[in-house]
């Protein structure tokens, strides 16, 4: 599809993890972010690949289609299926044309390779990220049944993602 996999550091300062993703200081949404920090000033575990997207984007120029695989630190509490650690993705294209549809034919491309499923859907859902607008959920049909299962709470739909356009406070702060 034509995506390049790009890195970043697992340790990250404040402004990559936070502030370049519409994130000040005092914004509520980093309460859903606690991390572990450094004794080193503005320095903390990434939560999110993010950051990973931010560095691309400041190296490169358009268009721009990455993406970021990496681990991520976030304190929740501690239950069977959460821990401190995690995988995550990050898809991002970033172009002076893009739009929510050529995001969600890609997610829907990929979720059908990955689950070997032509006839796997999608559907979104309003979400608030604030480094996107609009922000949505992605979510897709079960792929190990048509009538629902312990997988995906016998509801046919599993939440895979969340997704959308990159904020232009984002964009302001990279390509100023």
């Amino acid at each position: 599809m034509g995506y390049e996999v790009v890195d970043g550091p697992e340790a990250e300062t404040d402004y990559y993890n936070f502030e370049a993703l519409n994130i000040p200081a005092d914004h509520p949404a980093r309460d859903m972010y606690d991390t572990f920090c450094f004794n080193i000033p503005n320095m903390l575990m990434r939560t999110h690949t993010s950051p990973v997207q931010v560095r691309a984007m400041e190296q490169k120029k358009l268009p721009l289609a990455i993406i970021a695989p990496g681990a991520c630190t976030v304190m929740k509490p501690l239950m069977l299926r959460m821990t401190f650690n995690s995988c995550r993705l990050k898809g991002s294209i970033s172009t002076r044309m893009s739009r929510c549809p050529i995001f969600l034919r890609t997610a829907k491309a990929c979720l059908q390779a990955i689950f070997e499923k032509k006839d796997l859907e999608i559907r979104i859902r309003p979400g608030f990220f604030p480094f996107v607008e609009p922000g949505v959920e992605i979510d897709m049909s079960c792929p190990f049944c048509k009538n629902g299962c312990s997988v995906c709470k016998r509801t046919t739909w599993i939440e895979v993602f969340p997704a959308g356009l990159i904020h232009p406070n984002v964009l302001q702060i990279l390509w100023h």
